[in-house]
């Protein structure tokens, strides 16, 4: 099946494009980003090397959806989606931290945990948790576990409200405004994912500030890719019998590579994908965004994704 991997336009007044792990953004005019999510999967920071139809699509119409049944409460940087994988908004100059935010003890934090460790990112975890037991709300949860935001390639790092700001990676009034939109968001996509069945288990939030010193939301929000949601139903009965959770994100990818003795790490091969594999991947993406968005998923015309990304966003810019 036809992939988006890579792009390669030239846009009118195009100054620069950045690609990243999953999107590629171009700056037109020092104006307006153009942001198309990709078919690239990664995991563990590294990205895979085939691609999984539709999941640009899926990420894209997940995090656009969001942005607009949030704007009330945070402001954020998009203007329209021209097209099924592209996203178009303000220019804006990220800051250099990833808001992480957790409701319950589930996959880094978990790895994290069970070595041990009772502190993350500064934040006491409580004693006697076991895996994705919700954070007790009167003790610390939901926590706030922010990470570097990576470059190209290398790790995003844990890091501390203290050294953020200790730092001067991000002013202790911006980063004020950050925890508060970060818990704003984190609240809202817990009630509009207990209105469908689901549990929002932990997210990432990216902020960035407009050419007029407006911090907004930008990038993804509540996909399964930056997002873990769990079935509501069943969730107890499973963690009383200490049973793994069903889950709603790409924790399923992560798992099936560590049971294939890939983490990231130096030295480690990529497991082969197979067709059949991907295949598998690409249908719980849609089965992800059916439960996510409750509604159906409708399939994109894939057969030439470069031409119709190009005809939409060209279209676009000449209004």
């Amino acid at each position: 099946m036809n992939t988006l991997t890579t792009t390669h336009f030239q846009f009118p007044g195009q100054k620069s494009v950045y690609r990243g792990k999953v999107r590629e953004v171009y700056n037109i005019n020092d104006e307006l980003l153009v942001m198309i999510a990709t078919d690239r999967l990664s995991a563990f920071d590294v990205v895979m090397p085939k691609g999984i139809p539709y999941k640009g699509q899926i990420l894209n119409q997940i995090a656009t959806r969001f942005m607009h049944l949030t704007q009330d409460i945070v402001p954020n940087w998009l203007i329209a989606t021209p097209d099924p994988n592209v996203a178009v908004g303000h220019l804006c100059e990220p800051f250099k931290v990833e808001m992480v935010i957790r409701g319950y003890l589930s996959g880094h934090a978990a790895r994290e945990y069970a070595l041990g460790k009772r502190t993350i990112c500064g934040v006491t975890m409580a004693e006697g948790l076991k895996e994705n037991d919700q954070f007790p709300p009167e003790a610390s949860g939901p926590i706030i576990t922010p990470t570097t935001k990576a470059d190209n390639g290398s790790h995003d790092e844990d890091i501390s409200r203290e050294a953020i700001l200790a730092n001067g990676i991000v002013s202790e009034e911006d980063y004020l405004i950050l925890e508060k939109y970060t818990h704003a968001l984190y609240q809202r996509g817990t009630e509009i994912a207990a209105s469908r069945g689901l549990i929002l288990v932990d997210t990432k939030y990216e902020f960035g500030k407009t050419k007029h010193g407006k911090i907004v939301l930008i990038d993804e929000i509540h996909t399964p890719d930056s997002s873990r949601y769990f079935y509501a139903d069943g969730y107890q009965e499973s963690q009383d019998k200490g049973e793994e959770q069903k889950q709603l994100s790409k924790e399923f990818v992560r798992r099936w590579l560590i049971e294939n003795g890939f983490q990231g790490k130096e030295g480690q091969e990529i497991p082969d994908m197979t067709d059949e594999y991907i295949e598998t991947v690409s249908k719980r993406y849609i089965e992800l965004y059916e439960n996510i968005l409750y509604e159906k998923f409708i399939k994109a015309d894939i057969s030439d994704i470069n031409k119709r990304i190009e005809k939409n966003v060209l279209g676009f810019l000449d209004r």
